[in-house]
C-alpha cells in the first residue's frame, strides 16, 4: 500500500507541475485572443479582459489599407508555404528513399555530411545567400524566398529515413524480381505505405515559411508592402508610430493566421504523431 500511495503522488506531481506548465503556456495566447476582441486599437495593459468587446477588427483585417493589407499578405504566405511544401517534401521523401532503400559507395560519407551541416544553424549563411540571390536579381521576389526555404530541405531526411526503414526489404526484393524500377517501387509500393510519414513531412515543411520572419525580412527588404509575408507585415504594425493605432489589428491577424496551421495539425494529428514514432525507431 504505501509503494502504491508514494506512486499516486508522483503521479499527481507529474501531472500538477505539466497543468502548472499548460496554463503558463496558454495565458499569452488567451490574452491575445481576448485582445482581439476589444474595441480599443492600441495596447490596454490597464486588465487582461476588454473593457469594451468588439468584433471591427477582424472586419478591418479584409478592408485593406496602406499600412494593413492583410489579404494580400495571407495569399503570398499561403502561396510561398504551399509551394515550398511541394518542392520541400519531394526532395525528402526522395533523399530519404535514397538512403534507405538504395545502396552505392558515397551512401555513407552523404548521410555523414548531412547531418554534420545540420549541426550548423541556417542563419550562418543568410548574408551569403543574399548576395547570390542579389546576383541573379532574385531579392524582393517570391520566387528566391521559396528556393530558399527548399533548397536544403533534403537535409531533413533522418525522420523519413527512419520510417522508410521500418518497410520490409523483402517487398522491393520482390518487386525488382518482377522487373520493377526503383521509381516504380517508390510510388507504387513506398509512398503508398508511408502515409504517417508523408503527413508528417508535409505540415513540417508548411510550417517552415508560414512561421518565418527572418529570411523573409532579409530578402523581401525593399519596403514593398504588397509583397510581405503575414510575418515581416505584422511585425511593421508594430513599429513605435504605428502601434496604438493597429496593435489589436495585429492580435486579430495573429489568430487568423493560426486557425489554418491547427485546423490542419489537429485532422492530420494521428498520421503526424505515427509519423514521428515510426520515423524515430530507426532514425
Amino acid at each position: 500500500v504505501p509503494v502504491m500511495k508514494k506512486k499516486g503522488l508522483k503521479t499527481f506531481f507529474h501531472n500538477l507541475l505539466i497543468a502548472v506548465l499548460a496554463i503558463i503556456w496558454l495565458i499569452p495566447i488567451v490574452w491575445l485572443l481576448f485582445t482581439s476582441f476589444s474595441s480599443y486599437d492600441g495596447i490596454n495593459t490597464s486588465s487582461f479582459f476588454p473593457e469594451e468587446w468588439s468584433i471591427k477588427h477582424y472586419v478591418q483585417l479584409f478592408q485593406p489599407d496602406t499600412v494593413a493589407q492583410f489579404p494580400r499578405w495571407f495569399l503570398n504566405t499561403f502561396v510561398i508555404a504551399c509551394c515550398t511544401c511541394v518542392i520541400s517534401t519531394m526532395f525528402i521523401l526522395m533523399v530519404a528513399y535514397a538512403t534507405s532503400v538504395m545502396r552505392f559507395k558515397a551512401r555513407k560519407p552523404l548521410m555523414n555530411v548531412a547531418v554534420i551541416l545540420n549541426l550548423f544553424p541556417g542563419m550562418l549563411s543568410m548574408i551569403a545567400v543574399y548576395f547570390v540571390l542579389k546576383m541573379f536579381n532574385l531579392t524582393n521576389n517570391h520566387l528566391g524566398l521559396i528556393m530558399v526555404y527548399s533548397a536544403s530541405s533534403g537535409l531533413g531526411y533522418l525522420i523519413a529515413k527512419g520510417f522508410f526503414d521500418t518497410v520490409p526489404r523483402a517487398l522491393c526484393e520482390a518487386a525488382k524480381i518482377d522487373g520493377c524500377s526503383e521509381s516504380k517501387i517508390f510510388f507504387k509500393m513506398i509512398l503508398p505505405l508511408s502515409r504517417p510519414i508523408i503527413v508528417y513531412t508535409v505540415i513540417s515543411s508548411f510550417l517552415v515559411p508560414w512561421m518565418d520572419f527572418v529570411y523573409a525580412k532579409i530578402i523581401l527588404n525593399a519596403g514593398i508592402s504588397s509583397k510581405y509575408t503575414v510575418a515581416i507585415g505584422l511585425y511593421r504594425m508594430l513599429d513605435k508610430s504605428l502601434i496604438n493605432q493597429y496593435f489589436t489589428l495585429f492580435c486579430a491577424a495573429g489568430i487568423v493566421i493560426s486557425i489554418p496551421i491547427s485546423a490542419l495539425f489537429v485532422l492530420m494529428q494521428k498520421f503526424y504523431v505515427e509519423g514521428v514514432t515510426g520515423g524515430a525507431v530507426k532514425g
